[in-house]
């Protein structure tokens, strides 16, 4: 028998949780191993839990959802962070996958999409609301001639898409955090990026983000 997802809930609204708890509950495949009220405390439990998934609300006592994308994920790598909002502006949705965040769901449709969100992130790709998902990506139109991006450039831009800091890639990749900053220096030369959502969207598009590795960050 495979092992369930193993889901956290983080959201300030008990009578929110307990519907999530609800829904996820129902799954066969799935199982809530915690529920958080505020940004701190699903830290500590992402740290005490490891859990597979966090279900994230962005309005959150104690920090906010957006800030404490960062930190669960420094409290577990492997954990994939969805968040489930009432914001319906791409902004948030760029902003949610520049910090690390691999899921974005509209609380009106909770009640369909979190199970298909969890299990979306749960086998390695990311998953957008609908309604949200041609409007985050239509700006980034595919050239008919990519620019020519080198074997290491294209590491250093899929860690900048993880997420990593320069210090992290310097670390992982046996390089000076100048050398890193050089890379990045080219490829925002080449691709006319300037911002690391733009990067994050680009690699959305170019399947640099769906393997089952790409989650680990160190923001």
């Amino acid at each position: 028998m495979n092992r369930k997802i193993r889901v956290l809930l983080a959201d300030d609204h008990a009578v929110v949780r307990a519907g999530l708890r609800a829904i996820i509950s129902a799954e066969g495949d799935m199982e809530v191993v915690g529920e958080s009220g505020d940004a701190k405390e699903v830290v500590a439990q992402a740290h005490e839990l490891k859990p597979d998934v966090v279900v994230l609300d962005l309005s959150m006592p104690e920090g906010g959802g957006m800030r404490a994308i960062p930190r669960i994920l420094e409290a577990s790598a492997n954990t994939r962070v969805i968040v489930l909002t009432m914001h319906d502006d791409p902004a948030y949705v760029r902003s949610v996958l520049a910090a690390g965040g691999w899921g974005y769901v509209l609380k009106h449709a909770a009640d369909v999409d979190v199970v298909r969100a969890v299990r979306s992130v749960q086998r390695g790709r990311r998953f957008i609301d609908a309604t949200l998902a041609a409007a985050v990506l239509e700006d980034i139109t595919p050239q008919a001639t990519p620019p020519q991006l080198s074997r290491r450039e294209l590491t250093v831009l899929r860690y900048l898409a993880q997420g990593h800091s320069y210090q992290a890639i310097a670390n992982k990749l046996c390089l000076s955090i100048k050398t890193v900053e050089s890379y990045r220096a080219r490829i925002s030369q080449k691709l006319g990026f300037r911002k690391r959502a733009e990067i994050v969207r680009y690699a959305l598009m170019t399947g640099l983000l769906t393997s089952e590795d790409s989650h680990q960050t160190d923001l």
